[in-house]
């Protein structure tokens, strides 16, 4: 498993030291079932010290293309995990069917990750991107969260809902954490890191849309998928703004 940590630790290098592209996908079926998955796309700096990077995993020439979940990382941490709270082990459980693939070629000056999950009902995914800074709390725990540290706690609880005539996504600002990051001195350290940074969310539904509440919104051909593009300032400091309803065709 050391090398699964060397993966973890370097994407959240990636993470933090370039700039970024965060995709939040949701894919949701007839039936309510889907799949929801974030990609991180750190190719930039790849570009700017791709040789060295890979050279820290091992051999230079050799691309990186590998799976894991973290249910293995849980095993791993599992006498850490067991000195946790009851609450902060059931947020951590939240996280256990994720997998977690990634792709690094320094010769395509490419590194791609993705964190992936299946859900019965979008309401699962309640506060799931939050889930992650719970990391911080195991020994370790900042390199083991591979979208960065934190990734995910922007001050706000998010909630996603889905009925087959409406669609909503929608993040409640916590006021006194968001007060409590504006004091925090790392904060401008993470607007400088993500200035430049994107945060874009993909959503596909199996019925045609009717109207989308955010007007910069663009539509597949088939009108049953929509892409929004925010700034990731904007996912950590404003994460309301991310908030939009989806209405459906009858």
């Amino acid at each position: 498993m050391m090398k699964l940590y060397k993966l973890l630790s370097f994407s959240f290098l990636l993470a933090t030291l370039t700039s970024c592209t965060f995709t939040e996908n949701i894919y949701i079926n007839d039936n309510g079932t889907g799949k929801f998955s974030v990609d991180m796309d750190g190719s930039a700096l790849m570009e700017m010290a791709g040789d060295q990077i890979a050279g820290q995993m091992g051999d230079a020439k050799k691309d990186v293309d590998t799976t894991f979940t973290f249910k293995q990382v849980f095993e791993e941490k599992k006498d850490s995990i067991a000195k946790l709270s009851p609450e902060t082990q059931k947020e951590l459980k939240k996280l256990e069917n994720f997998v977690v693939s990634t792709k690094m070629s320094s010769e395509k000056k490419q590194f791609l990750m993705t964190m992936a999950t299946d859900f019965k009902n979008v309401n699962e995914l309640q506060d799931i991107l939050q889930t992650l800074s719970t990391f911080q709390k195991l020994e370790g725990g900042a390199a083991a969260n591979p979208l960065g540290n934190g990734f995910g706690d922007n001050g706000s609880k998010l909630s996603y809902s889905y009925d087959g005539k409406k669609f909503t996504r929608k993040a409640v600002i916590d006021q006194q954490k968001k007060a409590a990051k504006v004091k925090d001195s790392a904060g401008d350290m993470s607007k400088m890191m993500f200035a430049s940074s994107s945060y874009i969310v993909k959503y596909h539904f199996p019925k045609k849309i009717k109207k989308v509440s955010n007007p910069t919104a663009l539509f597949s051909d088939d009108r049953k998928s929509i892409t929004i593009q925010y700034t990731f300032t904007d996912y950590m400091e404003n994460p309301d703004k991310l908030n939009f309803d989806v209405e459906f065709e009858k």
